[in-house]
């Protein structure tokens, strides 16, 4: 039996039925437009400008197409390589030559990106409907590859990323090293620079403490409730052995609080 994309899409919670598929390939400028493509090198931020940047002519591209897309890069042949899964949250702009569509990666599949390769059988397709990709086949799933631990100090995460992290056999060493401290953490909500300063003590390390923010992006605290956990961008501020007094914690957090500011023009109560 061979393995298809449906497979992969309905265990993400994916209806087939309710996406539209593309295909990018590397191409420097396109002849048509003038538009600027993607090559081997461009980044994360480059594919999705240049994803929502598409067609006004309505046989070119869907005139009210699904909130969900599902990317691909194309390879060498038939090969198609996952890039991601983004969410469409409405057209902003149309010259009538080209529409500009309001695109947010979705964290839906991000453990299979770069690694899911399917086989695209439409060799002159670089836009399918999902019910049509979905019968495409899955050629390979690579390993994934671990990802160094950059230190402490180093360490700033978006929200995806951060439930990436949270999950992904490839950052396990990056869970080991957040178990192993408790500390003073920063979270700046990049919308409008507002910022929260927490901890993690007692009986909670690092890990644990981030992982609710993974998984419902307010961690429980009244203050983020209601905001957009994506514009979310975490960073640790100093870190403890998990031996440390819990007073010690608790006056490292005051200072950064009083330090930064965090009661009077953050989002922090107390």
């Amino acid at each position: 039996m061979t393995l298809t994309l449906e497979s992969i899409l309905r265990s993400a919670g994916i209806n087939p039925a309710e996406v539209q598929v593309i295909r990018h390939a590397h191409v420097r400028e396109h002849e048509d437009s003038g538009l600027l493509g993607i090559h081997a090198d461009s980044s994360d931020d480059e594919i999705l400008r240049y994803t929502s940047q598409q067609s006004a002519k309505p046989r070119v591209f869907p005139v009210d197409p699904p909130s969900i897309w599902i990317v691909f890069v194309r390879e060498g042949g038939d090969r198609a390589r996952f890039w991601a899964v983004v969410e469409n949250r409405g057209e902003i702009a149309n010259d009538g030559v080209l529409r500009k569509f309001d695109l947010v990666v979705s964290a839906q599949m991000s453990d299979l990106k770069n690694r899911l390769v399917i086989g695209w059988k439409s060799p002159r397709a670089w836009r399918l409907n999902g019910l049509t990709a979905a019968a495409y086949p899955v050629k390979e799933i690579a390993d994934a590859q671990p990802v160094a631990f950059p230190g402490f100090d180093q360490l700033v995460l978006d929200h995806v990323q951060l439930q990436a992290v949270m999950r992904e056999h490839r950052y396990a060493s990056w869970r080991t090293a957040l178990s192993s401290v408790m500390g003073v953490y920063l979270i700046a909500d990049t919308s409008d620079g507002r910022q929260y300063i927490g901890k993690a003590d007692g009986a909670e390390n690092i890990r644990q403490r981030w992982n609710a923010y993974a998984t419902n992006g307010h961690g429980g605290n009244v203050e983020l409730r209601g905001l957009e956990p994506t514009n979310f961008r975490f960073s640790l501020l100093r870190v403890f052995d998990p031996a440390t007094p819990t007073r010690e914690i608790d006056a490292a957090e005051s200072h950064f609080k009083l330090a930064l500011g965090t009661r009077k023009h953050g989002l922090n109560r107390n």
